[in-house]
């Protein structure tokens, strides 16, 4: 069905702002609600769930090397609860990459566009996905590699220049509300590492999947410091404001100034989303169109990209009806459906499945 192949290095760069493009605008507020100046912490502990859904992930793959989660739910679970898994999964990552764009769309609209219809940046931006997605595999992982320079320098940019506006008390007094709202604080990013599995569909098409699990790790490791750095940086400029602010890191770089005559680079911060952006719903729609068309039994998962893009268009436009109910949904929903689906379910099919082998293993020895 897929006869692309990329290398786990690829695998890694396509991941990485597929994790992060949406995490670096929401996270800090979200987590700042709960944790204060305590906001830098959180990523560390959510990073745990994202290691181990790498590590179920790449297991499940050593059992079952060249199929995808969609693929060895039914080997593993039986044809009928197998559907059943699969589905739920699906279900998930169609409902999420329609939700992501409804953020995009929100963001772009509050903080710049704001006269342009809804629909006009929605539709523009799956039409583009659908581009990259049609080209499989190779394309998607070229895409990456090319842009995610474009992603990761500005964002270290913005951390450089922003420093001589630092004030290093904010981060003071550290664990001054005890440890529990850190923890209720790594609740929510919790939901954005589970979002690794992604590489449950890309693992059987790596030239060198041996290497998948470092380059796997590394991935979470890169995502959980870049939180650490982009909540210490907007922390450190926007304090104990941080909290109330929809888009805090859009504020923060608002007070960049070089040599007076170099500012409102509002501009660069929003190019660095939509690239961002562009490569995370690329990814999530590769996995829902693949997936589908494998639990479909389908030869080819490219006849369903124009029907999905249609499908991506009406959930971004009526599932979430406004800014407020999408944040409330990053609050409430995604850290808990987000890891249930991604880590919890693929465990039990581990499980599963390492239990099946041992029955036959024991069965065959008699």
């Amino acid at each position: 069905m897929e006869k692309g192949k990329i290398s786990s290095l690829q695998m890694a760069i396509l991941l990485y702002p597929t994790i992060i493009a949406t995490s670096i605008i929401s996270v800090p507020s979200i987590v700042a609600h709960y944790a204060k100046n305590d906001l830098w912490i959180p990523p560390i502990l959510a990073s745990v769930i994202g290691f181990v859904t790498v590590y179920i992930a790449y297991e499940l793959h050593k059992l079952y090397p060249k199929q995808t989660v969609i693929e060895l739910s039914e080997k593993v679970a039986g044809q009928f609860a197998g559907k059943i898994i699969s589905l739920f999964i699906l279900v998930f990552y169609i409902l999420a990459t329609g939700h992501i764009v409804r953020g995009y769309s929100e963001f772009i609209i509050s903080s710049f566009l704001t006269n342009t219809p809804l629909i006009v940046i929605t539709a523009s931006m799956i039409l583009l996905c659908a581009f990259a997605v049609q080209g499989g595999l190779e394309v998607l992982g070229r895409i990456a590699m090319l842009f995610s320079p474009l992603f990761f320098l500005p964002i270290l940019s913005f951390v450089i220049f922003l420093s001589p506006d630092f004030e290093m008390k904010n981060i003071f007094p550290i664990l001054g509300n005890g440890f529990v709202p850190v923890i209720k604080g790594a609740i929510i990013p919790g939901g954005w590492f589970s979002e690794i599995f992604l590489i449950a569909f890309l693992l059987p098409y790596l030239s060198d999947a041996k290497k998948a699990r470092k380059y796997g790790m590394l991935t979470v490791f890169a995502v959980m410091i870049t939180l650490v750095v982009v909540n210490l940086t907007v922390l450190f400029v926007l304090g104990t404001t941080t909290a109330s602010k929809v888009f805090p890191l859009m504020n923060a770089t608002r007070y960049v100034s070089l040599g007076g005559f170099m500012e409102n680079l509002e501009s660069i911060a929003m190019a660095v989303w939509i690239v961002g952006a562009f490569v995370k719903i690329s990814v999530f729609f590769y996995a829902s169109v693949l997936g589908t068309a494998q639990l479909l039994k389908l030869s080819d998962y490219r006849i369903l990209i124009w029907p999905f893009s249609i499908i991506f268009v009406e959930l971004a436009y009526w599932s979430i009806p406004n800014s407020a109910e999408y944040n409330s949904y990053l609050m409430t929903v995604l850290p808990f459906y987000g890891p249930v689906t991604q880590t919890i379910l693929p465990l039990f099919l581990l499980l599963l499945a390492i239990g099946r082998n041992k029955i036959k293993a024991q069965t065959k020895a008699n």
